[in-house]
């Protein structure tokens, strides 16, 4: 994986952010069981792992700086 700058990450991050609060709102007005609800949610779940994959990436960085 590339090793990407702590401020990069953050700015990624709150990108993914924005898009999951977006994508939550536009949810709530989707019929369930149709397939743009289901892809929608497939989605969230997406950006859900993606937030705490670029989380876990930045505390890692804290803490190797730390040292």
């Amino acid at each position: 994986m590339e090793n990407y700058p702590k401020d990069k990450l953050i700015q990624a991050s709150t990108v993914i952010e924005s898009l999951l609060h977006k994508c939550e709102k536009s949810r709530l007005k989707l019929t369930d069981r149709t397939s743009q609800h289901t892809l929608l949610k497939n989605r969230i779940e997406a950006l859900k792992i993606a937030l705490k994959l670029i989380e876990s990436e930045v505390e890692n960085k804290l803490i190797d700086n730390g040292k």
